[in-house]
């Protein structure tokens, strides 16, 4: 019977990756229940008395709730529109990807991920407000339109791996494009939308360029835009401005540990035609 060896190089490097990306998050925990001046005498060292209340008053000077709702909003609406219609739109890429056209549109899509954002952002300012979409909602469709690109180069390369047996089945059974894509092959690109919304879940959390240039209304600001007043009011209280940081990051961090199992199976089958 064979015994299996360890592999200590390799062992050696997943120790070495795990500290290097915990140390951040280790350093972030210690420096929000600290006071300023434990802060000054060692960032790493433990407190001599944790306090907890950093984070009641750091919530409360960033009015966290509100800026909560804000990004929740955006963030799941982004999501929920984005994997209805990139898919939908790379599903008719594939059904006539032969067809000159169709291949011609598909390549349009990924060249966009090559424009940077500074190059069009003052038209799409100037645009938006016209328009009256300088706010939540215009910030949404936003960011379902600029997802498009990369989202239609992993849902094509995903459909393609589909057989072709599927869709025929379906038109010799009478069924429309809107039902073969809603009834049968929407439910096996469950692999690809969870990857689909970990990324865009992300993105639209994460963001800070869009908010800034889009939102003008304090109403409507979302947590990184508020973080960066709290930055700027408070530049002293490290402790409360690393505390708002840690709440900020909370949920992504509960939605990655939920979907984590998900996230692998759609990478793994992504790759693996």
């Amino acid at each position: 019977m064979r015994t299996k060896r360890t592999n200590w190089l390799a062992t050696c490097f997943l120790i070495a990756g795990s500290v290097f990306l915990l140390f951040p998050l280790y350093m972030t925990f210690m420096l929000s229940i600290k006071n300023n001046k434990e802060i000054a005498d060692s960032i790493l060292a433990f407190p001599k008395v944790w306090r907890w209340e950093n984070f009641i008053t750091a919530a409360e000077k960033v009015n966290y709730w509100q800026k909560f709702r804000n990004s929740s909003i955006i963030t799941v609406l982004t999501v929920t529109f984005t994997l209805f219609t990139n898919s939908f739109v790379a599903y008719a890429i594939k059904k006539k990807f032969d067809h000159k056209f169709f291949k011609g549109l598909y390549f349009y899509f990924i060249s966009a991920m090559f424009v940077p954002f500074p190059i069009i952002m003052l038209p799409v300012v100037k645009l938006t407000a016209r328009l009256g979409l300088d706010n939540l909602y215009g910030l949404i469709l936003l960011y379902i339109v600029y997802g498009l690109s990369f989202n239609v180069l992993l849902y094509v390369g995903y459909l393609r791996s589909l057989p072709q047996e599927l869709d025929e089945a379906a038109i010799v059974d009478g069924a429309s494009v809107w039902q073969t894509f809603w009834k049968i092959i929407f439910p096996l690109l469950a692999p690809i939308n969870a990857t689909v919304a970990i990324i865009t879940t992300v993105w639209a959390w994460n963001d800070f360029l869009l908010p800034l240039i889009m939102l003008d209304q304090e109403s409507q600001t979302t947590l990184p835009l508020a973080q960066f007043i709290f930055q700027s009011k408070f530049g002293q209280d490290t402790n409360l401005a690393f505390a708002s940081y840690l709440m900020a990051m909370a949920p992504l961090l509960i939605v990655y540990i939920l979907a984590q199992k998900w996230i692998i199976s759609g990478v793994t089958r992504g790759a693996v035609k």
